[in-house]
């Protein structure tokens, strides 16, 4: 157990983090570094990562459960994205232990400004629900991208729930609201898989993972209600920040290594 200040700190970004990460994802980009800061230098990475996960499937479980109880998705169009999520995430938790992560960042980089391109110069993306595709591939559409998301979860992780929203956006022209409701749902589904398989292999902290957890949850309960009241609008104004934020963040580590 960390002093109490560093974990009221702890807590503190727990909540941040589950507020925006119930809205537009990138939750993980405030939790990590605030464990990394906080925890003692020597803790090994899968603990610190089995803690930041207990932490994030407690907010998108809230988030999630939100989400589902306005409605602002159709259950059954969850269905197949959220197994496939999971299968991806416990296929790249698997990898994870097998091969380096280091290439994917600037990756990320890359795609997180290809990301905040589109929506800044294309300013009704995301603001109208006209889907482009009929049912039944929409939903094949979608699992896909849960799947390939979901796998990149579980094995690395920043940005997901970003990616997941901009490329329902995108792909299946869902508005920004209906988007995150999905991301939310297959995020949740990633980390609930990714989580089991690092708890099972005692990589956690207990007394620090559920602290910022009831933060976290309260975060993303404050957050999706924030996305159901404003709409697509504000939804897409925050996803702006967060992007923008990921890719000064991403772009400094990058310039440190």
């Amino acid at each position: 157990m960390p002093p109490l200040p560093t974990l009221l700190l702890l807590v503190l970004a727990a909540l941040l983090a589950g507020f925006v990460d119930a809205i537009v994802g990138g939750g993980g980009l405030i939790t990590v570094p605030a464990l990394l800061l906080g925890l003692p230098a020597g803790t090994p990475l899968p603990t610190l990562l089995g803690t930041n996960k207990f932490v994030a499937v407690i907010g998108t479980s809230v988030a999630a459960g939100k989400f589902l109880r306005a409605r602002a998705l159709a259950p059954r169009e969850m269905v197949g994205p959220v197994l496939a999520s999971a299968l991806g995430a416990a296929l790249g938790v698997w990898l994870t232990y097998r091969v380096h992560t280091d290439f994917l960042r600037p990756l990320m980089l890359g795609l997180l400004l290809v990301m905040l391109a589109f929506t800044l110069f294309k300013p009704a993306l995301g603001q109208l629900h006209a889907p482009r595709f009929g049912l039944q591939h929409q939903r094949g559409l979608a699992t896909l991208i849960a799947l390939i998301l979901g796998f990149y979860d579980g094995f690395f992780g920043p940005g997901t729930g970003s990616l997941l929203i901009f490329l329902f956006v995108l792909v299946l022209g869902f508005d920004f609201l209906r988007a995150s409701a999905l991301a939310k749902s297959v995020n949740w589904a990633s980390n609930v898989t990714a989580m089991g398989l690092f708890v099972a292999q005692g990589s956690w902290l207990p007394s620090v993972a559920i602290s910022m957890a009831i933060a976290n949850g309260i975060g993303g309960y404050l957050g999706a209600q924030f996305a159901l009241k404003k709409g697509s609008g504000w939804v897409r104004i925050v996803f702006i920040v967060v992007v923008s934020a990921l890719i000064l963040r991403l772009g400094w580590q990058l310039a440190r290594a």
